[in-house]
């Protein structure tokens, strides 16, 4: 147990960040997972502008970097680019 208030608060404060930032992540995760998964085009261009839109909140959010946004979209331009 923390002796100091504050340390108790703070530990409280990471565990809830951590739950949010989670949640984040995860669904972070699954919208690039979609569009990679994606074999052509037409099902893939709706699932890109979700995805985007998804990492753009993400960074807004704090949870990611905005570098490692850019990086994960440009990720998922690129194979949406390849697309026959």
């Amino acid at each position: 147990m923390p002796v100091k208030k504050t340390i108790a608060k703070r530990i409280r404060q990471a565990e809830k960040s951590e739950q949010y930032n989670r949640h984040y992540k995860s669904m972070l995760k699954t919208s690039i997972k979609k569009v990679l998964a994606a074999q052509d085009k037409t099902t893939a261009e709706p699932l890109l502008r979700a995805a985007t839109a998804v990492i753009d909140k993400v960074v807004t959010k704090g949870v990611i970097h905005r570098n490692k946004g850019a990086n994960q979209k440009e990720r998922i331009q690129r194979y949406f680019s390849k697309l026959s």
